[in-house]
């Protein structure tokens, strides 16, 4: 079974997806951060870096969801091969940080690839207001995500809920984390533990 943690910058993907792999004995799959060559560039020059970064997300998340599914195990993955495609990669186009030559070409792949994966069996995504999301960034400390700029993340939120209302691959849950604190708070993690287990109950 394939589970995927989706949400913008700071909503916590990366905390519960381990948590989660933690209580259910899942196996984690993160995000390509650390050994990315490209996203501190990619903060100090959008423009110019914009597209080898989509790129190399776009390759290391379909390398993801293969072995996922060749694994045979219950895996939880943290962020989605779509999100790339349906969020990241349209908002750098229309902020005019990403052309539209490149835009074009790098969605042609993204199709290409999208026919060759599986889309998870339950998506569940984290939807943060844009105070929670630069809190969270502040609160990790993380040098090259100093610039990112609010205008940025407002539009990401944007195309995240116009994504997840049109979202029909598979199962959906939508946790609001405004409220909650789930690394600090037992009772916080266990609510979304249960809306989980009602989710999952359906699909073994």
């Amino acid at each position: 079974m394939h589970i995927a943690v989706a949400g913008n910058i700071g909503s916590g993907k990366t905390t519960l997806t381990t948590l989660l792999a933690n209580h259910y004995k899942w196996e984690a799959h993160y995000e390509d951060v650390d050994d990315n060559p490209y996203l501190n560039d990619f903060y100090e020059d959008m423009q110019r870096w914009s597209f080898n970064l989509q790129v190399f997300f776009l390759n290391s998340r379909f390398n993801q969801v293969l072995s996922i599914r060749q694994s045979g195990k219950t895996v939880i993955q943290d962020r989605t091969i779509y999100e790339d495609a349906h969020i990241f990669a349209p908002n750098l186009h229309a902020m005019g940080l990403m052309t539209t030559r490149d835009f074009e070409n790098y969605f042609s792949l993204f199709k290409l690839m999208s026919k060759l994966v599986e889309p998870p069996n339950l998506l569940i995504y984290l939807r943060a207001s844009v105070p929670t999301l630069v809190n969270q960034i502040q609160k990790r400390g993380r040098e090259y995500e100093n610039t990112i700029r609010l205008d940025y993340l407002m539009r990401l939120n944007e195309r995240y809920e116009a994504w997840v209302q049109g979202y029909d691959l598979g199962k959906l849950l939508v946790i609001d984390v405004n409220n909650l604190d789930f690394q600090g708070v037992p009772k916080d993690l266990s609510f979304i533990i249960d809306r989980i287990d009602a989710e999952i109950h359906g699909l073994f």
